[in-house]
C-alpha cells in the first residue's frame, strides 16, 4: 500500500510536531492486514507485550497480558479494547505499513501498536510523549483532539492508566476504514469505537528524553574510563580555610566531566547503538541453521535477496574518508571498501540485493543472518 494523496513536504513543514492532522484515506487502495481473531491469538502468546482495558461502571480496569484464551469468551457486551505492542515484529503484513511514513527517520520509529475495540470501548482521554499516526483499520472509531498537555496536567486517580482529569475537547472526528489521524507529542486525545471489531493500527515515533539521554551517556563515558583516571592537584597550596572546596578545584572537577562527555566521536557512536537497540532485546531471534561466509556467498550469486527481520535496527552515520559506521541492533560495524557502499544500501530498504563477488559483504551477512537481523528470502 502506498500513499498517493498525501503531501510531504507540506505535512512536515505545518504539521510535524506542530498541530493534528486528519487525512482522509490517502492510500492508492486500504486492505485491512490484520484480523480481530489473530490478534486475540497473539495476545495470548507469551513474549507478546498484550493489555486488555475493560470497563467497569465509570472506572477502566487494566489487565496485562498473555492472557488466557477463554478470557475473550468473556467479554460478549463488554465496552473493551485490547492493545498489542509491537505488532510488527510478528506479522509482515502489519510491518509493511511502517514503509509509507519512512519520510521520518528510521531510528525515529518505535512499532506498530494494534488495537481492537468492541463499541463504545477506548483507553480514555490521554496524552503521549511520542508522535503517532492512528490508522483506522476496521469499524469506525470517534476521535476528539485536545489542548497541548505537560506534567503538570491534572490526571485522574487511576494506579494502571495516566488518564486526563478534565478533558476537554477541541476537534472533533468519525475515522473510516483507511483514515489517518496525526497526533504530536503531548497532544490530549481520546478514541471511542462505534462499531465493532474496531481496529486502528498505531504507528509510533520514538523521542529521546533528556534525562534518558544524560543517563545513558554519562553511564558509557563512565564505565569506558579507566579507573586510575581521577582528580588531581599536584600543585596544591595551603587555603585559609580546609573546609572550602575552592574555586581551583571545581574548575578542574568540572573540566574533568566536561572533557569526558564532549568526546563528539564517542558520543555519534555510543548513540548509534543505543539508538538501534531492539525494543525487546530478550527476544532470541537467531535462526536453528547458521550459515557460514561460502553458504552466503553462493546465496548471493544466485541473486536471493536479503530480507531485515522487522524487529531488528538498521541505521549508519558518515565516519569520514568515505567510511561509514553500520549499526544493527546495538552493535557497531565499521566499514570501508566495498562494506561501506553496502551499509547504506542495507540500512535504505527492507529487503535489498547484496554484491554477488564481495568476501567482506559475505561475512557481514554471515554475521547478521547468524544474529537473526537478516534472512535469505525464501522461494515461493
Amino acid at each position: 500500500m502506498k500513499l498517493t494523496n498525501f503531501d510531504i513536504d507540506l505535512f512536515l513543514r505545518d504539521y510535524w510536531q506542530k498541530k493534528p492532522l486528519l487525512i482522509r484515506n490517502p492510500w492508492d487502495r486500504w486492505t485491512n492486514p490484520l484480523e480481530p481473531d489473530e490478534l486475540a491469538g497473539l495476545a495470548c502468546e507469551e513474549g507478546v507485550e498484550s493489555r486488555l482495558v475493560v470497563r467497569q461502571g465509570e472506572q477502566l480496569a487494566l489487565e496485562a497480558g498473555p492472557l488466557p484464551e477463554e478470557r475473550f469468551g468473556q467479554l460478549d457486551g463488554d465496552s473493551c479494547t485490547l492493545l498489542v505492542q509491537a505488532v510488527d515484529h510478528y506479522v509482515a503484513d502489519v510491518a509493511a505499513l511502517i514503509e509509507p511514513f519512512r519520510f521520518v527517520p528510521d531510528w525515529r520509529i518505535d512499532d506498530v501498536m494494534v488495537s481492537w475495540a468492541a463499541n463504545g470501548g477506548g483507553v480514555g482521554p490521554h496524552f503521549d510523549q511520542y508522535d503517532v499516526f492512528l490508522v483506522q483499520g476496521l469499524g469506525r472509531r470517534r476521535w476528539r483532539i485536545g489542548p497541548l498537555c505537560d506534567s503538570t496536567t491534572p490526571l485522574q486517580d487511576n494506579d494502571d492508566l495516566r488518564l486526563i482529569a478534565d478533558f476537554v475537547a477541541t476537534d472533533e472526528w468519525v475515522l473510516e476504514p483507511g483514515d489517518i489521524l496525526y497526533v504530536p507529542p503531548r497532544f490530549a486525545h481520546d478514541g471511542v469505537a462505534v462499531s465493532d471489531d474496531c481496529m486502528t493500527y498505531s504507528i509510533g515515533f520514538r523521542a529521546p528524553s533528556l534525562a534518558e539521554l544524560v543517563e545513558g551517556w554519562c553511564e558509557h563515558q563512565a564505565d569506558a574510563s579507566p579507573d586510575e583516571l581521577r582528580f588531581a592537584d599536584p600543585d596544591l597550596a595551603r587555603q585559609a580555610n580546609a573546609g572550602e572546596i575552592a574555586p581551583p578545584a571545581l574548575d578542574r572537577l568540572y573540566a574533568m566531566v566536561s572533557q569526558a562527555l564532549a568526546d563528539r566521536p564517542a558520543f555519534d557512536r555510543w548513540f548509534g547503538c543505543h539508538a538501534t537497540q531492539p525494543k525487546y532485546p530478550d527476544i532470541d531471534w537467531r535462526p536453528e541453521d547458521m550459515v557460514d561466509e561460502g553458504e552466503v556467498l553462493a546465496l548471493m550469486a544466485a541473486g536471493t535477496p536479503l530480507v531485515r527481520n522487522p524487529a531488528s535496527r538498521f541505521a549508519f552515520t558518515q565516519a569520514g574518508d568515505g567510511a561509514v559506521v553500520l549499526f544493527v541492533d546495538g552493535e557497531a560495524f565499521e566499514c570501508s571498501g566495498d562494506l561501506a557502499e553496502f551499509a547504506p544500501i542495507l540500512c535504505a530498504a527492507t529487503t535489498v540485493q547484496a554484491p554477488a563477488t564481495s568476501a567482506e559483504v559475505a561475512a557481514l551477512v554471515a554475521t547478521l543472518v547468524n544474529r537473526g537481523s537478516l534472512a535469505f528470502e525464501e522461494a515461493e
